[in-house]
């Protein structure tokens, strides 16, 4: 509420001046730029610049996925609540996906008895490995797109790793890690259909997306401001974004817009779909936690930074055994670039 009514008091303001009010107002517990790697300081300042610097981010978000805390190994009270949890329960609570191809999905063939595989519940393991000793030390919570800020903010989770794009809108609710992986909105349509892509041949067609998802806010705006046509017909929304890809199978939808990345992995399951066009946006998975969780933001972060660097089992090895298959050998243009962190004081 304070980010809102500071976001308010700034209306009408030049950039340059409005920059220069939140630079002052922030100015005693930290700068106004983020800053590349990591610095050493208590938690105590720590949680206290944090919120500061949130708030900034709220009042002036040009770049979410920079809007996260340095790289740490300590252990905070969110990581020693996870450690103390008693009566067999020593594990981290993870909310996930059981239904996207080669993210988060159960194959019935892998003769692992309907386990949890893909990109994303490989990162999971390595968090547990962590922050637990063991990466099997988790206990994953299979949850729709439009329950995933509230199983954080509820205490259901400690975190969410589910193709969750980091946006402004987002920050305001829980903190976000540092990105992990680079997509873009993409459409998703039959290969007869006449659509090209995300332009005039969306008029008068029926797209779905999912409840909640970065794709039909960005719908909704495009609407507004004229970039998409006006009889596109946006109100199919589903709770779960694989539930478009079924719409789309029974003709109750003429595309689906959602990340490139789980799109492309649709297309792989059924081969009369197909990608159409570019991605018409740059965005960034990360980790999402709760706000006040800063111990476990910035471990985590210390988490994906190595997870980088390992070539043998980390980041790059996950995405050839699970995505060059649907999206190219050539990982490049999927990787994130270097984290940038806020500076802490």
């Amino acid at each position: 509420m304070r980010a809102r009514r500071l976001r308010a008091s700034l209306k009408g303001w030049g950039g340059v001046a409005a920059m220069a009010v939140v630079c002052a107002l922030v100015a005693v517990f930290a700068l106004c730029v983020p800053l590349s790697g990591p610095r050493s300081v208590d938690d105590q300042a720590v949680a206290q610049s944090a919120t500061i610097n949130a708030e900034k981010a709220e009042a002036d978000c040009e770049a979410p996925e920079k809007q996260t805390l340095p790289p740490s190994s300590a252990d905070g009270d969110t990581i020693q609540a996870i450690k103390n949890r008693q009566g067999g329960k020593r594990k981290l609570i993870v909310g996930v996906d059981q239904n996207s191809y080669r993210w988060g999905y159960r194959d019935p063939n892998s003769g692992k008895r309907g386990e949890l595989e893909g990109f994303d519940i490989d990162l999971v393991h390595r968090i547990a490995e962590d922050i637990l000793g063991d990466r099997n030390a988790v206990q994953f919570k299979a949850i729709p797109t439009n329950e995933r800020i509230p199983a954080i903010r509820d205490g259901r989770v400690d975190m969410v790793v589910r193709t969750m794009t980091i946006n402004c809108e987002r920050i305001e609710d829980v903190a976000f890690s540092a990105p992990y992986f680079k997509t873009g909105q993409q459409v998703l349509a039959p290969k007869s259909s006449p659509i090209k892509g995300y332009d005039g041949t969306l008029a008068d067609k029926r797209i779905c997306t999912a409840t909640g998802s970065t794709a039909y806010s960005t719908l909704e705006a495009d609407k507004k401001s004229g970039k998409l046509p006006a009889t596109t017909d946006i109100s199919e929304t589903v709770p779960n974004q694989l539930d478009c890809l079924v719409r789309l199978q029974l003709g109750e939808a003429d595309a689906v817009v959602t990340d490139g990345a789980l799109a492309a992995s649709q297309a792989a399951q059924d081969p009369t779909v197909e990608l159409k066009g570019d991605a018409f946006t740059a965005e960034y998975y990360g980790v999402a936690m709760k706000k006040d969780a800063h111990d476990l933001v910035r471990r985590v972060n210390q988490i994906l930074v190595d997870y980088r660097k390992d070539t043998a089992t980390g980041w790059q090895a996950s995405y050839d055994r699970w995505l060059s298959a649907t999206l190219g050998k050539n990982s490049e243009k999927s990787e994130p670039p270097a984290p940038q962190y806020l500076r802490t004081t």
